[in-house]
């Protein structure tokens, strides 16, 4: 199987003044360093940590990167407002983090649903309301709902009307940016729910943007974990949550309730030291060091890569390739 959508050393950086003297001072802020990854037509990438909304936009072309690249279907994204960006653009769509500012409250949501055909010029007015009134019966709304505002609606109502108007356009890949995170826990579930069936039943693949590690578990078929705009781990959920490698992924872990994993618990847990550092400002070495307990010398002196484990996980540490003794290096 092809990979649908792949990004290739994706950099993002801004330039920020800092306060001090006159005009301040110039610095960098590394929203995004590096970041690679693959996803699959029917496949579900998770990502939780820093840096993930700059790699949703990344993805789809709503950021322009500072270096790096996205192919699609094995086409680079155009980047410039042609016919081969209109195209590829009908296949990417994006589902955000709060469906009442992603939606317009002057106008009835069966129109907002009808708008992107209208934007692609397809179909006529009937074919694009016939269109519309399918895919919100497709997320579970009522034919009443087609003319009501998104005010009229419940928070799980509105999320599934952005759904509608993302799939409207018959796409292969959804990026979901927190897209349950603003919801009730009851409400969550059904929607996530909806999300697996959407998935199933229209071939979809998802890049899903969290933090919570419940909501990553339960829809993902892969996760990457990100620190500091790079990802630090990558595997299946089981393996990922039950043996984490890395020191920050096992920080994660450890902090969510032990309902979560039923696997296996750690002897001992990872005590991060400190706050994060500043990002304008990121530390020498491995981004991790100030944190992690397990810091040796080399972990100042060189970066760690993301490297493949012999069971097929992926980790940037020092510790799980065993370069540096510690309770996370492996053993045989």
């Amino acid at each position: 199987m092809t990979d649908l959508l792949v990004a290739e050393n994706l950099v993002r950086h801004y330039a920020v003044r800092l306060p001090g003297g006159l005009f301040g001072r110039q610095a960098v802020l590394k929203a995004l360093d590096g970041v690679s990854f693959s996803l699959r037509r029917g496949r579900i990438v998770g990502e939780s940590g820093c840096g993930k909304s700059t790699t949703a936009g990344l993805s789809i072309d709503l950021i322009p990167p500072t270096s790096g690249r996205t192919l699609l279907d094995g086409e680079p994204i155009a980047g410039t407002d042609d016919a081969r960006w209109r195209r590829q653009r009908r296949d990417m769509q994006m589902v955000f983090q709060d469906p009442l500012s992603a939606l317009d409250r002057r106008i009835p949501v069966g129109r907002q649903v009808m708008e992107p055909l209208l934007i692609h010029g397809l179909g006529d007015r009937a074919e694009r309301e016939a269109r519309a009134r399918a895919v919100l019966g497709n997320v579970g709304l009522q034919p009443h709902h087609f003319d009501r505002y998104p005010h009229e609606l419940s928070g799980g109502q509105r999320q599934r009307v952005v759904l509608a108007r993302a799939l409207t356009l018959n796409p292969s890949v959804l990026v979901c940016d927190e897209p349950v995170s603003a919801l009730d826990v009851s409400i969550q579930a059904q929607v996530l729910n909806l999300l697996e069936r959407l998935q199933a039943e229209f071939d979809l693949a998802y890049l899903f943007i969290s933090h919570d590690l419940k909501v990553v578990r339960q829809i993902s078929h892969d996760v990457a974990v990100m620190y500091l705009g790079r990802i630090v781990e990558q595997g299946p959920p089981k393996r990922l949550f039950e043996q984490p490698e890395h020191p920050y992924t096992r920080m994660l872990v450890d902090a969510v309730p032990a309902v979560l994993g039923g696997g296996r618990r750690f002897r001992r847990r990872i005590q991060p030291r400190g706050e994060p550092p500043n990002p304008i400002d990121v530390p020498t070495g491995c981004p991790f060091r100030p944190r992690c307990p397990l810091a040796q010398q080399l972990c100042m002196a060189e970066r760690p890569t993301l490297e493949r484990l012999p069971d097929g996980q992926l980790v940037a540490c020092h510790a799980a390739h065993g370069r540096i003794p510690g309770p996370l290096a492996r053993t045989a």
